[in-house]
């Protein structure tokens, strides 16, 4: 019987602060479970895909071990691959918001123990115009937040950095006019942030019912949070969200296949934490269990 054979794409950055000695572990329990390992250690940004899409197809599983931002790259670079391995993931990074929703322990060798247990699952995938991401493409309030902590902040400071940030852009905090089309139903108002997630936390800070984001239905979760016109309105919101009552205060919360978005204003985008720059026309679709995840 052939040696099952694993590609870890390590980022040297993320987490710069925890001790490697529980990474070390993890390595020991994958490779005393039967994996051959080979290491890659990302060196730019792109390292991470570029290496998934022209070495992954060689073996039996690739692991992500970084934050999100890598999880996102690796899941990229699959996506180029006819027939992509398994894919795998050893949280490591100051925020790694995706690992709640697969259950994954933050602790390396705990995550690893999950990954040689046998058990995998389908994972659906975002598509945004031309660009995967995995759980969370958003805009509006706090989305800046995701990628303009600086890696340093984040190894310091985890979730607190993310907050930190959110509260500078407080008072800056403005709506944006949009046209959004979500399956058939329409919308065309002025929000303060949107979000097409498949995931159960956005960006450490907002939840979402575990009961109701299922990672490999084909629907995502589109939650819009419309801008208040009157105090009462604000009131609603802000107890909705702190309650975690997305069907009330306003908020418009939906589960969808495909959106598709048009606005004349400058509206960055976070996919995944990671920047993506500001589109006219933004669709954005589900690829319906694109891969197969260790859990």
């Amino acid at each position: 019987m052939a040696q099952k054979t694993m590609l870890l794409i390590i980022n040297p950055r993320s987490g710069r602060n925890r001790s490697r000695e529980p990474l070390l572990e993890a390595l020991s329990i994958l490779s005393g479970a039967g994996y051959l390992l080979s290491v890659h250690l990302t060196s730019a940004p792109g390292d991470a895909a570029e290496t998934a899409a022209r070495e992954g197809g060689a073996y039996d599983a690739v692991v992500a071990v970084g934050g999100d931002g890598t999880l996102n790259e690796v899941v990229s670079g699959l996506l180029h691959l006819k027939d992509p391995p398994a894919l795998g993931y050893l949280p490591h990074g100051s925020t790694n918001d995706f690992a709640a929703s697969l259950h994954l322990s933050s602790d390396p060798p705990a995550a690893a123990r999950t990954l040689v247990s046998g058990a995998s699952r389908m994972l659906d995938i975002g598509q945004w115009n031309a660009r995967p991401f995995v759980y969370v493409a958003s805009f509006g309030a706090f989305t800046p937040t995701s990628y303009s902590v600086s890696q340093a902040s984040k190894n310091a400071l985890g979730h607190f950095a993310y907050i930190l940030e959110g509260m500078k852009n407080l008072d800056s905090l403005r709506p944006y006019r949009v046209r959004l089309t979500a399956d058939e139903e329409h919308f065309d108002g002025e929000y303060l942030f949107g979000a097409v997630c498949n995931s159960t936390s956005i960006g450490g800070l907002m939840k979402l019912d575990p009961e109701r984001v299922v990672l490999d239905d084909g629907l995502f979760e589109l939650l819009l949070i419309p801008s208040p016109r009157t105090g009462t309105d604000l009131q609603n919101l802000v107890r909705a969200l702190m309650s975690q009552d997305y069907d009330s205060g306003g908020l418009i919360f939906r589960h969808v296949r495909r959106v598709h978005m048009e606005t004349e204003m400058e509206l960055p985008w976070s996919l995944d934490g990671e920047y993506a720059p500001p589109c006219p026309q933004v669709d954005i679709v589900n690829q319906h269990q694109a891969l197969r995840i260790l859990v």
